[in-house]
């Protein structure tokens, strides 16, 4: 059975603390904005990996793709659209 956006996004949400979290998609293809402090200090790779962690065994086996865009609180702040 293939995950629905809001069940990525809890997934997420369950295992990486976010200010800001919207997943779309359409059951094996995904988008997300992500905005957590977790990310703060954080090189895109590393921001790509922590989420990759949080979605743990998910992402080989649910998830067939995801793409992202990883912000920091006041990143998502300055540019929220792009």
């Amino acid at each position: 059975m293939l995950p629905t956006p809001e069940q990525v996004r809890q997934y997420i949400a369950d295992n990486l603390p976010c200010e800001h979290l919207e997943v779309s998609g359409d059951g094996s293809h995904f988008e997300a904005t992500i905005v957590s402090t977790e990310f703060e200090g954080k090189r895109l790779i590393a921001r790509h990996q922590r989420v990759y962690a949080a979605l743990g065994d998910r992402m080989k086996a649910e998830i067939h793709a995801l793409s992202m865009r990883t912000l920091t609180p006041a990143e998502y702040k300055a540019n929220p659209n792009g």
